[in-house]
């Protein structure tokens, strides 16, 4: 897979809003610092890349077995009633996925997480547990 990984850095907003838990071959795998959803990006380390079709049509394939390695481990680590698995990009330009994983007793239930409720911040423990459980499940550990 072509890498221009040397001229990539992870976007201030999202180093803020986020905790770096390894990189999958094409990916950074984060965790956002929002307890109210089991919530994960990944990030295409590609310098230029703002939409899924600026990545090369290989590093799409690759882009969506990522998508679906991390999906799979996140439902099954917390057992929710659905995925919400986008590329929207609106804030920040920069090419991430959210995958986030959904109950109908949360506090958006129907509607899109953003700007429901305030950000909730993880407690300590829980939030590495998580991270451990995930990072086995996806092969970063």
């Amino acid at each position: 897979m072509p890498s221009d990984t040397s001229a990539w850095s992870l976007h201030p907003r999202l180093k803020e809003d986020t905790i770096d838990i390894g990189d999958l071959p094409l990916s950074r795998v984060l965790v956002i610092k929002d307890a109210n959803y089991p919530w994960l990006l990944l990030v295409p380390r590609r310098a230029a890349a703002v939409e899924i079709i600026d990545l090369e049509e290989v590093e799409q394939a690759q882009l969506m077995t990522e998508i679906s390695r991390v999906a799979r481990a996140l439902k099954e680590i917390t057992k929710c009633d659905k995925l919400n698995i986008a590329a929207l990009g609106n804030a920040v330009p920069q090419l991430h996925v959210h995958i986030i994983a959904r109950r109908t007793s949360d506090a958006a239930w129907p509607r899109p997480v953003w700007g429901v409720v305030p950000p909730l911040p993880h407690d300590a423990e829980e939030v590495q547990n998580f991270i451990s459980a995930l990072r086995r499940k996806i092969w970063l550990g």
